[in-house]
């Protein structure tokens, strides 16, 4: 046998569209369970016990399962509690809600670790709390966490291979799916794994320039 790509790029069109679910789905969960995690994180640090002993159940629980059970649990056990959701709908709701708990806790923190001098002069100034959150606390963690977030995003790219479990169209699927039609499984395999290589690289790339152009407007 021979190793002939061929096979794999006569279907470009199927993979492109894989392709194309793959990024949305990255990208809508990452934005939202990246909300999610900043909104828990605030109610974890400003909500008294009430807020933060939920919140930091939640977080255990989350990141104490496979994100595949948490898939399965959505997927097959939703319907029973009124959340019917079709694979597309549950790969996504699943994917934010994993993804939020591990922000939560890089957001924490980032919090955590901006100097307690710098709110305490925010005080003396007469700053609201709301302020504090805007001007000082949000500029400064996001800097200290922005590495941090970069790879969670990254691993949340990874992740997506999982839906292909419950048959949401994105690139495994999709692709494996191809080289079992041509028997082309070599190929396939190798074609999936450039392509989140090229999703890891990019990634990767912009975060490095948002960093640097985060440092700079700080400096400034």
């Amino acid at each position: 046998m021979t190793f002939d790509l061929g096979l794999i790029l006569g279907s470009l069109p199927e993979v492109l569209a894989a392709a194309w679910v793959t990024i949305v789905m990255w990208l809508a969960s990452a934005a939202m369970g990246a909300a999610l995690g900043f909104v828990l994180a605030l109610l974890r640090r400003y909500g008294g016990r009430a807020a933060a002993w939920p919140i930091l159940g939640f977080v255990t629980v989350i990141r104490g399962t496979p994100f595949l059970i948490q898939l399965f649990l959505l997927y097959y056990s939703g319907p029973s509690i009124g959340i019917d959701l079709d694979p597309t709908g549950s790969g996504l709701l699943s994917l934010s809600i994993y993804a939020s708990a591990y922000f939560c806790e890089i957001f924490t923190g980032g919090f955590a670790a901006i100097p307690r001098g710098h709110v305490e002069a925010a005080i003396c100034v007469g700053l609201s709390r709301a302020q504090i959150v805007a001007r000082i606390l949000v500029p400064e963690m996001a800097l200290l966490v922005l590495p941090a977030c970069v790879n969670m995003t990254i691993l949340m790219m990874k992740e997506t291979a999982v839906l292909s479990i419950v048959t949401v169209p994105e690139l495994t699927l999709v692709i494996t799916a191809i080289g079992s039609r041509t028997f082309a499984f070599a190929e396939a395999l190798f074609l999936l794994a450039i392509a989140y290589w090229v999703l890891t690289e990019a990634t990767g790339r912009l975060g490095r320039f948002a960093e640097g152009a985060l440092a700079r407007y700080r400096l400034a």
